[in-house]
């Protein structure tokens, strides 16, 4: 269950960070409100999660869900950029998730 509360906990990581960019400096109401939302259940989640799983594969886990979705977001859905760097590193950084999800102990 701690696994499944720390993916939904970096999904909402991903969210918090693309309404942080449509926030535009904390000058739009309604993504900024939606942002400090996400953020707040994102760490609960994550603060749930922490209860049983290490603090380092949970963190990095996280962190690792919230950029990699952020970035693949931004490839597909705002125009970023698609170099094979940032396509090989994608597939680093997710490949470095699996791996910390099936070396844990819990």
């Amino acid at each position: 269950m701690a696994w499944i509360l720390l993916f939904i906990a970096g999904l909402l990581e991903m969210v918090w960070a693309l309404l942080l960019k449509q926030s535009e400096g904390f000058t739009r109401p309604v993504p900024t409100v939606g942002f400090f939302i996400s953020l707040l259940f994102s760490m609960f989640l994550l603060a749930q999660a922490l209860r049983t799983l290490p603090v380092g594969s949970a963190y990095a886990v996280w962190t690792g869900i919230g950029a990699a979705g952020t970035a693949i977001v931004g490839m597909l859905w705002l125009g970023e950029s698609r170099d094979i760097v940032k396509l090989v590193s994608l597939v680093m950084l997710i490949a470095g998730i699996i791996g910390l999800r099936l070396t844990s102990a819990h």
